[in-house]
């Protein structure tokens, strides 16, 4: 018999469904205690803000991979795009992120 059989895959899943459980069970209960007016909610929130304002400028400034390859009015253009979309449908992220993708999927395939 296998050490990596049906069985321990089985045991595996049924652990990190136990793990997520418990967790997310943990997470219900703090958060009925949580004052999201708070200062300490507030400092959270936009340090996560600003940590995804980062990410999205070394994206588009500063690509790597197959990324890299596609020219940076590209970039810029499909995230002006992307946001001028977003505003314009009353902020529908939906919208906004398939207009950005959209454009950019478009210009990077006709220009490259």
């Amino acid at each position: 018999m296998s050490v990596f059989g049906p069985e321990s895959a089985a045991l595996v899943v049924a652990a990190a469904i136990a793990a997520t459980a418990f967790w997310r069970g943990l997470g219900v209960f703090l958060a009925q205690r949580l004052d999201t007016k708070g200062a300490v909610f507030r400092w959270f929130s936009f340090a996560s803000f600003a940590v995804l304002a980062g990410l999205l400028a070394r994206l588009l400034i500063l690509p790597s991979g197959e990324l890299a390859t596609v020219g940076l009015e590209v970039r810029l253009g499909a995230a002006v795009i992307g946001v001028a979309a977003f505003y314009l449908s009353r902020r529908n992220l939906l919208i906004g992120v398939a207009s950005g993708t959209l454009s950019f999927a478009l210009a990077a395939g006709a220009l490259g």
